[in-house]
């Protein structure tokens, strides 16, 4: 059974609006969340992500962290696909962070939910840290086409030709990663040896890049050593 997440309204697709906007949900690894112009739509590239997490050899009880969280996709479905992991979900935008809380709370996954940028609101030590933040130019031709057109530039655009946030995450990370920790974080598809090097800068370990389902380079990872490992 579909939810109804918004109410009726006279909308179409003439003006070009996401489908997700005008009944109000996405299908995201089997399940429905809600969607609004707040956050991104969760995309299934991005169930690239989810797949190598539930693969990483991490405790039962695995602290974790999804960074950027939107409508809470990924750190809501680690959370239901992995009951006993702790799982934290984390976003600047209050709007957003409310949209993930309600994903949550209808979905029944036992999150915590923290505003803040990136690790700052964070303790920590976590096991893993998750994230899909904005990566894309701001001069990139691709922000005036399709559904990106009605999403938050916020959570799309990013200064340093998109790696901006992808390198304050990494350099935050280090700070918030157990001993053998990992850090996964999805990007663009031309930016997969970019990212591969913030990691290797930051002393990662096990760096490689993971492809989506086009064959892209989508997901780039790397564990944590501390220097007296």
């Amino acid at each position: 059974m579909r939810h109804c997440w918004l109410g009726a309204r006279p909308a179409s697709r003439e003006t070009g609006e996401p489908v997700a906007h005008l009944t109000g949900e996405r299908e995201f690894f089997g399940r429905p969340f809600r969607v609004t112009a707040d956050t991104l739509i969760p995309r299934p590239d991005t169930e690239t992500l989810i797949e190598i997490a539930l693969a990483l050899p991490l405790p039962d009880d695995a602290r974790v962290v999804d960074l950027g969280t939107g409508s809470g996709a990924i750190g809501v479905t680690l959370a239901l696909e992995k009951p006993h992991w702790q799982v934290a979900l984390v976003d600047l935008s209050e709007a957003a962070l409310q949209v993930a809380t309600d994903n949550a709370r209808q979905l029944n996954a036992p999150v915590q939910c923290l505003a803040g940028s990136w690790l700052v609101p964070c303790e920590g030590p976590f096991d893993l840290i998750v994230s899909n933040p904005p990566y894309i130019d701001a001069s990139d031709h691709h922000l005036d086409e399709g559904d990106v057109r009605f999403e938050p530039r916020s959570a799309l655009v990013a200064d340093d030709k998109g790696l901006a946030d992808l390198a304050e995450i990494v350099r935050q990370a280090s700070g918030k990663l157990v001993d053998g920790g990992w850090l996964m974080l999805e990007h663009g598809f031309e930016q997969g040896e970019a990212v591969r090097a913030l990691l290797d800068q930051a002393g990662f370990q096990d760096v490689r890049t993971a492809q989506d389902l086009g064959g892209n380079d989508r997901v780039t990872l790397g564990r944590f050593a501390s220097a007296s490992s």
